[in-house]
């Protein structure tokens, strides 16, 4: 495999071993960049001058038998969502296009602490607030496997990136997929992981500024988490950015428990590929299908068992919990016009508009109700998962879709042959686990009929990360894992 393709962790091992340098390592990104960016639009902010400055530094340190950390010397990318210092950190806004850190966010700071040098920032949505990724800053990233398609969102330039072979690593964010799903529209490996166990200070949102110190609000359900080219460097990846907020530090640390299973054979696996509310188109159901046959004939024992949980109000109380953790930050002007248009909702409306709606003027009691519910749904999981190691569902019920900047609320997508909404066909699956703060990897599975790539989404039992990332490395061992888009 080409150098610029290899795993991330056998890129830094190179290094370690002196079979290649940072700075050349570092030089082959920037050809790549200078080659293929262009043509996707993935890394939209780079500083090559002071990466270079940082990889002699890194160089010059193993000359002296100094090692940085795991992964040093090794160069790499990260959202635009992430505050770096040196770099702009915009989240897609125009309002932010100026906007310089003057620190680093918590988890660029363990990644730093490891050895990595940053060079750039991947695309995004405005506020990463889509399922493709397009903004008024950086305009559109497009998808390697096909440019008329989207990467995903919002970690889509991350995503694209990777795919293009124009970093080794990223770290992404998910509320609603959104580390999930452009790793599964460009046949990468991403990871979300267990609500809070990494640090969100220095994400966007919220807005830079409002909480200057270590304190900040993470935003119920978000999280942050790693994308790359193999398991293998999620888990890497996982083990140097979890852990306790800064001011937990004096009195917590944190270790996640290590994988149930070893080999594919002692798995116990459930599978959910499709449900009547939410279905999932038939390429992608074949994918799925095929790839539960392939672990069937390796012995693995697989049942249909599920959670005892109903999809649908598991949805609804997803999306309600969801709209409410921005409804802060909204002008109030907006606030109020959702207040005026509460009233004339009917009961039966089950959009996604009137969910929003519904959610973001919520009164904390309501809130509180919905918490409940939540509370009663992780139970649910819990004892599911006393018997079940890991639970196979789709990332996403479509492949990578065509481009489409039109009205969010108006937009919809082709899910056998019937055209559904848009954000509930894109945050169904990825909001099953997401509403229960569970952690779940996505490994590439295969290439459905139109040529795009198609992952699973592999569940596992909370603060259990490590399981679900094992199985994605026995089944990355099974069917070779992430394959280069044609081209790059």
């Amino acid at each position: 495999m080409d150098l610029h393709y290899l795993p991330a962790t056998k890129q830094a091992a190179l290094i370690k071993s002196k079979k290649i340098s940072s700075t050349e390592l570092l030089e082959v990104y920037i050809d790549r960049y200078k080659r293929f960016n262009p043509s996707i639009n993935a890394v939209v902010a780079v500083d090559f001058e002071n990466a270079m400055q940082a990889a002699k530094k890194a160089d010059e340190a193993l000359a002296r038998g100094e090692a940085l950390g795991p992964l040093h010397g090794l160069p790499m990318t990260i959202k635009d969502t992430i505050e770096v210092a040196g770099l702009p950190c915009t989240s897609g806004s125009a309002k932010l296009k100026n906007h310089m850190p003057a620190k680093d966010a918590d988890v660029v700071e363990s990644l730093r602490n490891s050895g990595v040098i940053l060079f750039g920032k991947t695309n995004v949505p405005l506020f990463g607030q889509d399922f493709q990724s397009f903004n008024d800053v950086y305009g559109q990233t497009n998808n390697p496997w096909n440019v008329a398609r989207v990467p995903g969102g919002s970690s889509g330039g991350a995503a694209a990136a990777l795919a293009a072979g124009l970093t080794p690593l990223e770290i992404g964010s998910d509320i609603g997929g959104s580390i999930r799903n452009p790793a599964n529209f460009c046949g990468v490996f991403g990871h979300k992981t267990s609500y809070e166990i990494v640090p969100f200070r220095g994400h966007i949102p919220p807005f830079p500024g409002l909480f200057p110190g270590e304190y900040t609000i993470g935003g119920d359900i978000a999280v942050i988490g790693p994308l790359a080219r193999s398991a293998a460097d999620l888990e890497t990846a996982v083990d140097i950015i979890a852990g306790p907020k800064k001011i937990m530090q004096a009195a917590w640390k944190l270790e996640l428990p290590m994988p149930r299973k070893n080999r594919l054979s002692e798995f116990n696996v459930g599978i959910w590929l499709d449900d009547p509310d939410f279905p999932v188109d038939a390429q992608v159901g074949d994918c799925l299908s095929d790839f539960v046959d392939l672990l069937a004939r390796q012995g693995v024992r697989i049942t249909k068992r599920r959670p005892e949980i109903n999809f649908r109000d598991c949805h609804d109380i997803y999306v309600r919990l969801l709209t409410a953790v921005p409804n802060a930050a909204l002008p109030k002007a907006i606030f109020d016009q959702m207040l005026e248009e509460l009233p004339k909702l009917s009961d039966d409306d089950k959009s996604f508009k009137a969910q929003l709606i519904r959610g973001t003027t919520l009164r904390h009691r309501d809130w509180v109700v919905l918490d409940y519910f939540r509370l009663l749904m992780r139970q649910k999981w819990a004892d599911y998962f006393r018997e079940v190691d890991v639970l196979l569902c789709p990332a996403s019920p479509v492949t990578a879709f065509a481009h489409d900047h039109g009205d969010f609320f108006n937009r919809t997508l082709m899910v056998n042959n019937l055209n559904r909404s848009y954000a509930d066909t894109m945050s169904a699956w990825a909001g099953l686990t997401c509403a229960s703060y569970m952690p779940a990897t996505v490994a590439p599975i295969g290439i459905a009929r139109d040529g795009m790539p198609v992952g699973v989404q592999i569940v596992g039992p909370y603060l259990e990360d490590k399981t679900p990332i094992r199985f994605a490395s026995l089944i990355e061992e099974l069917n070779g894992g992430f394959k280069a888009p044609p081209g790059f």
